[in-house]
């Protein structure tokens, strides 16, 4: 009788995972799938697509520091439109950045040395407009940054595939190799195994996009060399996981699993951007600077 229970109970989670995985796989494409028509239809349907993603994730994220606002979304679509879509003064997008990379440096100092992040009324906002709404905006600006703005969706089409590929291979890795914990009373499941993982795992995305610029697009692998691709590797390497991390104590705080029930098998849309969220405004700095450098 034990064993025929113990039978039944392995069976029903064998199939469960199953389940799960093809749940997670087929919300996973269908969500890349679309994302990527986006971009290559045209940057009118990209700042749209974008710009949906961001109403929900900040949905979601004033959810999470219980915060009621309908100002934040007319700053979202304030920004999208001012420092991004149209942008109306370049010293207004670098001041934006400067600002940015400061709150998200503070954000980084309240995971690693404070037990709670303090989302006082003020600072709530703070982190809405250079943490949230930032991130998207330079998000949005990386595919333009070129000298005649001509709009290049090769360029974030590859961040997203760096980003996927460190987030994959930190999955596996981690789950099957993972031993010593990253940070353990933030994220669990986190260990720096899965972290060298995810970071070998952009490299090598890294290098495999750069042979297919230097083959279809030499323009392009010219004006971004192999380094550059591996140094970005290495930036989305750390701050996205830094970003997962900041999203993780969040959700803690909130006391909830995910941040939102959008994509089964996923959470939310914030459980799924959360990396690129945070890495944007230092993609966006490190790609300033070699176009101003080259």
């Amino acid at each position: 009788m034990e064993v025929a229970q113990k039978t039944y109970i392995c069976c029903y989670w064998k199939t469960y995972n199953m389940k799960e995985i093809l749940v997670r796989t087929l919300s996973g494409v269908l969500y890349i799938s679309i994302i990527i028509f986006a971009m290559f239809t045209s940057r009118e349907w990209f700042m749209g697509l974008f710009f949906v993603l961001a109403v929900i994730t900040l949905s979601e994220y004033l959810k999470l520091v219980h915060l009621t606002s309908y100002l934040a979304y007319f700053l979202l679509a304030a920004a999208f439109y001012f420092l991004s879509y149209n942008v109306f003064e370049d010293n207004a997008v670098y001041l934006l950045l400067i600002l940015s990379g400061f709150v998200n440096l503070f954000l980084l100092k309240d995971v690693l040395w404070t037990s709670k992040i303090p989302m006082f009324e003020k600072k709530k906002y703070v982190t809405v407009v250079f943490y949230i709404i930032s991130g998207f905006v330079f998000l949005t600006l990386i595919p333009i940054m070129n000298i005649d703005g001509r709009f290049m969706p090769e360029i974030i089409v590859a961040v997203f595939i760096l980003v996927w590929s460190n987030d994959t291979f930190a999955y596996l890795i981690g789950k099957n190799l993972g031993k010593r914990k990253l940070l353990e009373r933030i994220s669990p499941k986190k260990t720096v195994e899965g972290f060298v993982g995810g970071m070998l795992g952009a490299l090598l995305a890294g290098f495999v996009i750069f042979k297919v610029l230097e083959n279809y697009r030499p323009m392009d692998a010219e004006k971004y060399p192999l380094w550059v691709w591996i140094v970005m590797a290495i930036i989305v390497a750390v701050f996205g996981t830094i970003g997962d991390l900041i999203q993780s104590k969040f959700k803690r705080q909130a006391g909830v699993k995910d941040s939102g029930i959008i994509m089964p098998g996923h959470g939310g849309l914030y459980d799924r951007l959360d990396s690129i969220i945070y890495a944007s405004p230092f993609i966006y700095a490190f790609l300033l600077i070699v176009d101003n450098v080259s």
